[in-house]
This record gives C-alpha cells, sequence and structure tokens, in this order.
C-alpha cells in the first residue's frame, strides 16, 4: 500500500524531468514552428510582363512598379522578354506565370492580339489581368469569351497630335515630311500614327512621303532612315514614335550630315532629353513610364481583393521641348 501511495508522485517527477531544458529541442518545440507560421497570411504575388529592359521606358515603368509593391506590401514578379519583337517569348512569359499560381497579371503586351490566348488561360487559372501601355484588342477579348480587360496608359492619339502639331508648327513653305511608325500589329503604334497624321493634315505644306516601321528600335530606324533619304533627299522633318527610333533617326543625320533636318520622338527618355537639350531633337512626349507600372500594379492589387478598378485609366501626357525639359 505505501508503494501504492508513492506511484502519483513518481509519475508527476518523471514528468517534470521530461520538462527540463536540454541541448536538443524535443519533438514537441519543432512541431509547434511550423503551425505558427502557417497562421501568416501569405503576400499577394503579381506578375509584371514587360516588352523588354532594353528599352529605357521600360526600365522606368519597372520602377514604378517596385514603388508599388513596397507601399503595398505584396510580391512582385517581373518578366521581360529579350526585344519588343519578342511576341513568342512573352506568350511563354504569361505561361510561366500560370503555373506559378500568381494571383494577378499586368501585362505591356507586344501585340494588341496574339497575347489573347494565354492570358485567357490565366483568366481561367483566376488569374486576375492587368492591361497597361499598349491595349490589347477589345474584339480579340470578347471573342475569347473574357470579360473587358482593364486598362492603364495614356491618350496616345493625343500625345502623338499634339507632338505632330509642335513638328510642323510655323512650316509656310511645301516641305516633304517622313514617319517611322512602330509594330504595326500594336495598338499604340496605330493611335501614335493616327494622331501625328491629323496633326500634319491639318498644315497643307506638309507632304507625307514615307511612313515605315522601324519596329520601335535604334537600329532599325537607323537602317530605315538611310533607306528613306535615298528614296527621297529633300525630307526636312522626321516623325518617330517612339524615342529609341528617334535616336536611330538622328544618328543617321548626324552621320550625313542632314543636320537641319528636324526630329520629333514620343517617351521623354532621358537620352532623348539630352538630344533635346543639344539641339538633335526638337521635342517628345512625357507619358509617365513609372506612373504606368505603378497604377498597373496598384490596381491589379486591387482586383486580387475583390474590389471594382475603371476600365480605362488614362494617365496625363506632356510636350516637352528645349522650353520645357529642366536646366
Amino acid at each position: 500500500m505505501n508503494i501504492l501511495r508513492l506511484l502519483p508522485a513518481l509519475v508527476i517527477g518523471l514528468s517534470l524531468l521530461g520538462c527540463e531544458p536540454s541541448g536538443t529541442p524535443s519533438a514537441n518545440t519543432t512541431a509547434q514552428e511550423p503551425a505558427a507560421v502557417a497562421t501568416d497570411k501569405p503576400k499577394t504575388q503579381i506578375g509584371l510582363v514587360m516588352k523588354t529592359l532594353t528599352n529605357p521606358f521600360f526600365v522606368e515603368m519597372e520602377k514604378g512598379a517596385r514603388r508599388a509593391e513596397k507601399e503595398l506590401g505584396i510580391t512582385l514578379k517581373v518578366k521581360t522578354a529579350a526585344q519588343e519583337t519578342s511576341i513568342e517569348q512573352q506568350i511563354q512569359l504569361v505561361e510561366d506565370l500560370i503555373t506559378e499560381k500568381v494571383d494577378a497579371i499586368v501585362i505591356a503586351p507586344g501585340d494588341s492580339q496574339r497575347l489573347v490566348p494565354a492570358l485567357k488561360k490565366a483568366t481561367d487559372a483566376g488569374i486576375k489581368i492587368i492591361n497597361i501601355d499598349n491595349q490589347l484588342d477589345v474584339d480579340a477579348v470578347r471573342q475569347a469569351g473574357m470579360n473587358p480587360i482593364p486598362f492603364v496608359s495614356v491618350d496616345n492619339v493625343a500625345g502623338a497630335y499634339k507632338v505632330g502639331q509642335y513638328l510642323v508648327k510655323g512650316v509656310t513653305t511645301p516641305t516633304e515630311l517622313a514617319m517611322l511608325e512602330g509594330i504595326r500589329s500594336a495598338d499604340n503604334a496605330k493611335q501614335r500614327a493616327q494622331g501625328a497624321r491629323r496633326a500634319f493634315a491639318e498644315n497643307k505644306q506638309i507632304s507625307v512621303v514615307a511612313s515605315e516601321t522601324a519596329n520601335w528600335k535604334i537600329d532599325e530606324a537607323y537602317t530605315v532612315t538611310k533607306a528613306i533619304f535615298a528614296r527621297h533627299p529633300n525630307i526636312k522633318l522626321v516623325f518617330a514614335a517612339n524615342d529609341m527610333m528617334a535616336i536611330g533617326a538622328i544618328k543617321y543625320l548626324q552621320e550625313s550630315g542632314r543636320t537641319q533636318v528636324k526630329v520629333a520622338g514620343y517617351d521623354a527618355l532621358t537620352e532623348a532629353l539630352a538630344e533635346i537639350k543639344s539641339g538633335h531633337l526638337l521635342a517628345t512626349i512625357d507619358q509617365q513610364a513609372s506612373e504606368q507600372g505603378y497604377q498597373g500594379i496598384a490596381l491589379a492589387n486591387r482586383l486580387t481583393h475583390g474590389s471594382t478598378v475603371p476600365e480605362i485609366t488614362l494617365i496625363d501626357t506632356r510636350l516637352v521641348t528645349a522650353n520645357t525639359t529642366t536646366p
């Protein structure tokens, strides 16, 4: 009977010994750690698909997106193609983000139609989509069975009209003009060509003698400009639908001694602003690439939390000339 009375005390003593600290964590301690982590809410993951980082415009766009990432406390996955014409690569980047199960995709598509099927797969997987910079073809989106995709950009027609008007301002004698277009299947390229042509048509002294695509690229613009001037040596004005092509055109004009030809661009890249200050570029359009990136990520984050967002968000454009650039 005495032994039986001692058993409860012995059990308690043994259990207390098991609670003593030791150099090796107990099994219970190890099992509890994951449970604590599991209670933390995972960060929203948003993928940003851009055309390339060889164009400084998209470098600025990423900066804005990174600012949104920091402010909103999300995880941003940036994917970029090698070139603005690398459409198949952009499609694969979308496929990769679907596999990674991101919550949303923000995309600046290189082509307004060819990216739609891949984005349809993303929406079918429950991924939210925001379109920035170059608008996806509205009819293609509808025919794919998708709801309208929220779009963030600028009024490209109005921006190109603004800089085109400045380019031909004060021209009072018959003058030949050449246009360097972007990727012709891209909606923003079509809009910029439209806006510029409207400005040129208002001045009856202007004759558009050539309009060729240089696919947004410096080197291609150099080559295309050289070929255009071989056919039309009397051209006095050049409109380039982005600054990269404007810089390519300027390079040829400087090398060939055609220093009196006026060139206008679009994007307000740092390199273009330098060309304005040096007198080689007449004007450009600031379309706030950083703000487009920021707003795209912010709207995508709102969608992932069940909020509604505007179907179209337009950011202001600004004409930049030698009189408006910062000294």
